[in-house]
């Protein structure tokens, strides 16, 4: 599939002179047969922290998509996310658990039968999600927030839904972080008292 955000990657020569190593269509696309419309584009990732700096660099992006950045890493990714159909809101628990798997993180799936919504996940990052065109609602466990266009959401390792209900395209920014969860959160987690 061909990209939808173009991405300019600089670098530099080897005199230590600032120039750009790449421009154009950001390569790596991913979509997924469950979500129909939805298709996101991870525009690079790192893996440490700090990162080191190379005067160039292989691109980061390739390879199976995954939902959670590397250990100690970022992943940018912009993504665009069709109306919510039925289909969607009809989900299995097992269907959802699909879609995370997908993405190599079956685990982040918290929905049951009965449960909120099918798209209901948690994962050990801080998420900074920024709407860049569009509505769409963020479903955690008994509220909802309306977000537009320039509203950003600080997502900090919460049972968490995107709800596109606008009728319209959303396009979302998500910057991930990996984390790791305080031993008392991780606890009522691992005791089933969280969502």
């Amino acid at each position: 599939m061909a990209g939808f955000v173009r991405r300019v990657v600089t670098g530099h020569d080897r005199n230590g002179k600032a120039i750009v190593i790449s421009d154009g269509l950001a390569p790596t696309v991913k979509t997924n047969p469950l979500l129909p419309g939805h298709r996101s584009t991870d525009i690079w990732k790192t893996h440490a922290a700090p990162v080191p700096i190379f005067a160039t660099e292989v691109d980061p992006t390739p390879g199976p998509r995954t939902l959670h950045p590397p250990p100690q890493g970022t992943v940018i990714r912009i993504a665009e996310i069709a109306p919510e159909s039925e289909k969607i809101r009809n989900l299995t628990p097992e269907q959802a658990r699909e879609f995370f798997k997908a993405s190599r993180n079956e685990a982040a799936s918290t929905y049951e039968r009965g449960g909120r919504h099918p798209m209901m996940h948690r994962t050990e990052t801080i998420d900074y999600a920024v709407v860049l065109d569009g509505e769409i609602t963020l479903l955690l466990d008994d509220e909802d927030v309306q977000l537009k266009t320039g509203d950003v959401v600080i997502q900090r390792g919460t049972n968490h839904a995107w709800s596109n209900r606008s009728g319209k395209p959303v396009r979302m920014l998500y910057i991930l972080i990996d984390g790791r969860f305080a031993p008392e959160l991780a606890a009522l987690f691992k005791a089933g008292s969280g969502h």
